[in-house]
């Protein structure tokens, strides 16, 4: 009985260890508006550390930096 109780105390203690661990590592918030080019319509959106994307109806993506929201880089998917 005193084993079960010791094991359970440690899985609460590394479930909440492992919790805090991921909200002490969260990246910095997005803006809350993103300017898109006239006409773009955003159909996805994923991040990394210092930038963000979106995934546009016309099948392109476009890079922005995080700390400014200027465009880095446009990506065309349409196939040739």
């Amino acid at each position: 009985m005193t084993v079960l109780t010791a094991v359970m105390i440690a899985g609460i203690l590394g479930i909440l260890g492992l919790i805090w661990h991921r909200y002490s590592n969260a990246q910095a918030p997005l803006p809350e508006v993103i300017a898109l080019p006239d006409g773009t319509r955003a159909m996805a959106y994923t991040q990394g550390t210092d930038w963000y994307a979106v995934v546009t109806a016309a099948d392109e993506i476009l890079i922005f930096d995080r700390a400014t929201g200027k465009l880095r880089r446009t990506i065309d998917l349409k196939a040739e």
